[in-house]
């Protein structure tokens, strides 16, 4: 997957009148092909939030895996409408989001924040679009199923493209995605009992502005200067702290609930134990997670990586010979989960525990690539 270049990643940071064309890996590799997605029988799109982080990286996932669509529309803010954006060598001119949006619309994509979809999602639904939505606002939602396709397809079964039927699916949690792509071929093996991740997350999880952030707080400290605390209330670059989603009454704060609640409905397994520490770290765009495993039954170490070798979205970085394990920076733009750091858990008897060390794409996996399975899967 290709890297962000510093161009680019100034373009995809700063929000200008006119926002960056979208270019892929394909289009570079058959430069003749112009508009690959665009297909008369294909469903069609809206995009909810495209000038964010998310809803530019829906619009690259689209394009890397040549989604059929027949339309596709940009959606957003009041304050972002009537600026123009190049998709796959077309020129489109970003729409503010309205009821009206979504007649004839068969699938929205919605990265715009938990009040845009509590607002809008159901409204979609009524005019019959499928919405797939990266908000935490229905993910716990009983009716609502909340989907990994690697993990819980069968979740959204019922929900069929072209029935004329509107429906909401939920995106997990990014911290939930990653960890639960790795976890769960293990946990099909020999049954998790219970599960303890650390997580180490990146500026990209907070939006565009705490990337910007973190770029301008390190030139910052680095020339001596006071750095800008706007998004974080405190110095990120060069420093580790809590994650800053509010702490509850448990003394978890909202994203280590997150984890916990959404594996179980995911797993479908209310009893399932799961306690989690969540921290912000001074990295761009992938979360890496530190997983402690006790199983219901004895899963040898050497068993576990080759389940994880053959497991879908998994790719195995395990070289203890010469210590190179997951990191960050390279899973970054990248598909798939990298899992290392592979071993028995000394303090458990028998072979019951297993830790693992995950690291994912946080704007990829972690949000629009996992979107964009799912929409896949209603085709």
């Amino acid at each position: 997957m290709e890297s962000m270049t510093s161009a680019h990643l100034c373009n995809f940071l700063a929000g200008a009148a006119t926002v960056a064309p979208i270019s892929t890996r394909r289009r570079r590799a058959n430069s003749f092909s112009v508009q690959m997605g665009l297909k008369e029988d294909g469903p069609s799109l809206a995009v909810v939030g495209v000038t964010g982080a998310v809803g530019q990286e829906f619009l690259r996932v689209l394009s890397d895996r040549d989604f059929p669509y027949r339309s596709i529309q940009m959606l957003a803010s009041k304050r972002s409408a009537g600026k123009k954006l190049t998709f796959e060598d077309k020129e489109y001119v970003i729409e503010e989001l309205t009821p009206e949006s979504f007649d004839g619309v068969d699938i929205a994509l919605f990265s715009a924040g938990g009040s845009i979809s509590k607002q809008f999602g159901p409204i979609a639904v009524q005019r019959g679009s499928i919405v797939v939505d990266n908000s935490s606002a229905f993910r716990m939602d009983e009716k609502v199923p909340l989907v990994i396709p690697e993990v819980n397809p069968d979740a959204m079964a019922h929900i069929k493209l072209g029935s004329g039927k509107g429906a909401l699916i939920a995106n997990p949690n990014c911290s939930t995605i990653i960890c639960l792509v790795a976890a769960t071929p293990l946990h099909r093996h020999a049954k998790v009992l219970r599960m303890v991740v650390s997580t180490y997350q990146a500026a990209s999880g907070a939006g565009a502005a705490a990337m910007e952030e973190l770029l301008q707080q390190t030139r910052e400290v680095l020339e001596g200067k006071q750095p800008t605390c706007n998004i974080f209330k405190q110095q990120y670059a060069f420093n580790l702290f809590s994650h800053n989603a509010p702490v509850l009454s448990n003394g978890y704060n909202e994203e280590e609930m997150k984890l916990v609640k959404e594996t179980r409905k995911i797993w479908n397994d209310p009893n399932v134990k799961v306690t989690a520490t969540c921290i912000r770290v001074p990295v761009m765009r992938a979360h890496a997670e530190s997983v402690n495993l006790q199983f219901e039954k004895p899963l040898d170490e050497d068993i576990a990586r080759d389940i994880l070798k053959r497991a879908a979205g998994v790719v195995v970085v395990d070289d203890r010979v010469s210590n190179r394990f997951p990191t960050p920076l390279e899973v970054s733009s990248k598909d798939d989960v990298a899992v290392g750091r592979i071993r028995t858990d000394l303090s458990q008897d028998g072979d019951h525990g297993l830790d693992i060390f995950v690291c994912g794409d946080q704007i990829r996996k972690g949000a629009a690539l996992n979107a964009i399975q799912i929409a896949e899967m209603l085709l």
